[in-house]
């Protein structure tokens, strides 16, 4: 039996699918085929949801065939054949169709599951402006509630089905599968229906549209689907007409997409000659936890009166499986290695721009509230120490004050390297600061023997008293410079070390005046400096030495390098890759996802390391793979460090800008936990539902 663990439903997952069959206008028993056709390969693909286009069984722009005795009888035979075939079918069909209740014809989408009819959604925006002119042949759904329609033809077997724009429907046995549907033109109104649907619980909403092309409208309702899915916090299903629609006035291109959070999932090919079916794993989980955090989201739903209590609830039985991912056809869905980086280089410069810029401005104002004189930081030639020195530069370029008040100190201790210690000399006075050095080690073997730590005596004792003796020695030094010189302690640790307490509380490198990287994780530092060199941020010189710098293995360098090996201390190697940390504590901050949802996106997206997208910045040696037994090690060192040995130096955090909204760390903006708290719940989580 599969494990749970592989199971998208398991992890409150739904494949969601926008159809879009070729159109026969007019012709019911053909288009009838090909939603059936497609009905079927969503079903072989492990389809939960599929939405078809607007008047999909008649196809949109037949004109007044619409209004034909024949072809409403034609359309109603349609539904039933959808709905006969349905029966062995596992997606829940949304199916477009013109319907006549009580002498009025209306535009619907018919909700068709396990061979039922569970409901009939009309439309309620009908435009009649430029090209359209749906009032002359639909009446509004707008307002209809509380009621039923007789189908006929043995699709009320049951009784009448439930008819209105008051539906939204939801999975018994799966709770988190709810959806809605609207139609068309009811998204480009200034309150889609959809709004209320989500208020009242919906977390996917529908579309089922017809939508002729006109240049800029893919665009158009790309955005109309990325703003309603972030407002809503939910995903968004979309479906257009395309091939084979009438083409007398009007051409039609196929569009269709998924959204989720304002983020596009999966898109179709525009203008195809062929069916198309895309696909999307929908995070309902994550849909739910944003909810929860989005105390706005409750307001409005508050304000609108409760749309839940309006709302008729159908409920339908989906039935839970456990079958492997890969039985669908693997995850459908692209999930970022690095989460806090966009693949796309565009995007990714876009937010390297904005990231850099939040810690320079952010750095400029505090050295202007303060009227410090100076900048005091402690220069180690590695990635945190480095990107907090250039953002100095920087914030006091932009201050019209000279690179000369930033006082730079290199504190070689026991295990400096000559590499990082060149580094650092190379890059303070490559970008012209005041540069000097002070040897900490004779303080270091003072402060050891007066402990009368065994170092002192001779004996290669390197423990975390023989490590913090020197980073706490080196925050002092620079505070009692600060003090000397009017300064300002600019602290260089990053959000990465924070999240796993890879930090020397008190006096260490956990405290200073103002954290500037406390916002960036470690994998998004190097971003920052390669947009740095790529973007002519300094000179030639600069950039030589930062490239040397991310050449470098990362590395605390407190430590001796091993005596038989010659091998480095390695970060790494103590708490795990930074890129597999990064990923765990993106979706902690973010979304609160459970470790063991955590560890299936993690597992998806690392396992193989040819598979999806890498951001072209990554080098090819940096191009690995994690296997499930791996993750699962360092995701448990995570949430012990986080949860439970490490949140009192987050609580002591000094203060600095908050720059992506991935998530940050201080007790002042996005996180706030107990000190003594306990990771006992997180880690049952682990043992109870990983293989």
């Amino acid at each position: 039996m599969t494990h749970r663990f592989f199971s998208l439903h398991h992890h409150r997952m739904i494949r969601v699918a926008a159809a879009t069959p070729p159109a026969s206008v007019g012709d019911v028993p053909a288009n009838t085929a090909r939603t059936i056709a497609l009905a079927q390969e969503a079903h072989a693909k492990g389809c939960d949801l599929v939405v078809f286009p607007e008047l999909n069984l008649t196809s949109y722009a037949i004109d007044d065939l619409h209004l034909q005795s024949a072809q409403q009888a034609a359309t109603l035979a349609g539904i039933r054949a959808v709905a006969a075939a349905s029966v062995t079918l596992k997606p829940v069909l949304l199916v477009g169709a013109a319907i006549e209740r009580a002498g009025r014809l209306y535009n619907c989408a018919v909700v068709i599951a396990r061979g039922r009819v569970l409901g009939v959604v009309p439309k309620t925006y009908l435009p009649n402006y430029r090209e359209y002119y749906e009032k002359r042949w639909f009446a509004s759904g707008g307002g209809l509630t509380g009621l039923t329609i007789d189908l006929g033809g043995g699709l009320d077997a049951a009784g009448p089905v439930p008819f209105g724009a008051d539906l939204m429907f939801a999975a018994d046995d799966l709770p988190f599968f709810t959806f809605h549907a609207e139609i068309c033109e009811d998204y480009w109104a200034p309150t889609p229906p959809s709004t209320m649907g989500a208020l009242a619980g919906a977390l996917i909403c529908c579309n089922l549209s017809a939508s002729n092309i006109v240049i800029g409208k893919a665009r158009e309702r790309m955005l109309l689907a990325a703003a309603q899915s972030a407002r809503t916090a939910s995903a968004y299903v979309y479906s257009a007409a395309g091939i084979g629609e009438s083409t007398t006035d009007l051409s039609w291109d196929g569009q269709g997409f998924v959204y989720e959070l304002g983020e596009l999932l999966a898109e179709s090919e525009r203008f195809a000659r062929g069916p198309q079916l895309v696909l999307a794993d929908v995070d309902a989980e994550r849909l739910i936890q944003e909810r929860t955090r989005f105390g706005t989201f409750n307001d409005a739903a508050r304000e609108a009166g409760h749309p839940e209590t309006r709302f008729r609830l159908i409920a339908f039985t989906h039935g839970e499986d456990l079958d492997d991912v890969a039985e669908r056809g693997g995850l459908a869905r692209d999930i970022r290695r690095f989460p806090f980086v966009p693949n796309d280089p565009a995007k990714r410069d876009a937010d390297c721009y904005e990231a850099f810029n939040i810690q320079v401005e952010g750095l400029a104002k505090r050295l202007e509230a303060a009227r410090a004189s100076t900048l005091v930081i402690g220069v180690s030639g590695g990635l945190d120490s480095t990107h907090a020195l250039i953002v100095a530069a920087k914030a006091m370029d932009r201050l019209g004050r000279g690179r000369d008040t930033i006082l730079g100190f290199t504190m070689p201790g026991f295990a400096t390297g000559e590499g990082t210690k060149a580094h650092a000399w190379a890059l303070m006075r490559a970008l012209g600061i005041t540069a000097a050095e002070i040897d900490i080690r004779p303080a270091a073997r003072q402060m050891l023997a007066d402990m009368g730590h065994p170092f002192a005596a001779g004996e290669p004792v390197y423990d975390v008293t023989f490590e913090n003796v020197q980073a706490g020695l080196r925050t002092d030094y620079l505070f009692r410079l600060a003090n000397q010189r009017g300064g300002l302690v600019l602290g260089t640790g990053d959000l990465s070390e924070l999240a796993l307490g890879w930090c020397t509380y008190g006096v260490g490198d956990q405290m200073s005046h103002y954290a500037v990287n406390a916002g960036v994780p470690k994998t998004l530092i190097q971003f920052l400096i390669r947009w740095c060199i790529r973007t002519g941020q300094y000179d030639d010189e600069t950039n030589r030495v930062l490239a040397a710098i991310l050449a470098q293995e990362i590395s605390p360098e407190l430590v001796p390098a091993d005596e038989t090996t010659g091998a480095l201390q390695s970060t790494e190697d103590m708490i795990g890759p930074y890129a597999l940390n990064d990923f765990f504590a993106h979706y902690v901050l973010r979304h609160g996802l459970s470790p063991s949802k955590i560890a299936f996106l993690a597992w998806h997206t690392w396992r193989d390391a040819a598979a999806g997208r890498w951001p072209t910045d990554v080098p090819a040696e940096a191009q690995v793979a994690y296997d499930l037994p791996t993750i699962r090690v360092w995701l448990e060192r995570f949430c012990r460090r986080f949860f439970q040995t490490s949140q009192f130096k987050r609580s002591a955090l000094p203060n600095g800008p908050k720059v992506s909204s991935g998530g940050a760390v201080s007790p002042r903006g996005d996180w706030r936990a107990p000190s003594d708290g306990t990771a006992t719940l997180w880690l049952e989580d682990i043992a109870a539902n990983m293989p």
